[in-house]
């Protein structure tokens, strides 16, 4: 099965901007929409974007306009561009099939100072 592994955390003031990176192990040519998901603690984790191999996106309506998902298949590679980071975007980060039937990687830490 594919494995994922995220990149690309860290520690930004509000108003900033990271890009999150998602490399897959194996092809994600086949697998027809990827997404990125969140968890904040003490709460479910939650799909922020997702991305089909036609290139559609979908957002959650708290990202739109602010963040970007992209893939390249040739690459196996998801991205998540965050712009204008707030706060309440402070959360471990992952990347997965959408719905979700991959095994989960380890995140990655996003945290954003006021």
């Amino acid at each position: 099965q594919v494995q994922l592994v995220e990149s690309g955390g860290g520690l930004v003031q509000a108003g900033g901007s990271l890009r999150l990176s998602c490399a897959a192990s194996g092809s994600i040519f086949n697998i027809y929409r990827m997404g990125w998901y969140r968890q904040a603690p003490g709460k479910q984790r939650e799909l922020v974007a997702s991305i089909a191999s036609g290139r559609s996106t979908n957002y959650a309506d708290f990202v739109k306009g602010r963040f970007t998902i992209s893939r390249d298949n040739a690459k196996n590679m998801v991205y998540l561009q965050m712009n204008s980071l707030q706060p309440e975007d402070t959360a471990v980060y992952y990347c997965n099939a959408s719905p979700s039937y991959l095994t989960w990687g380890q995140g990655t830490q996003v945290t954003v100072s006021s």
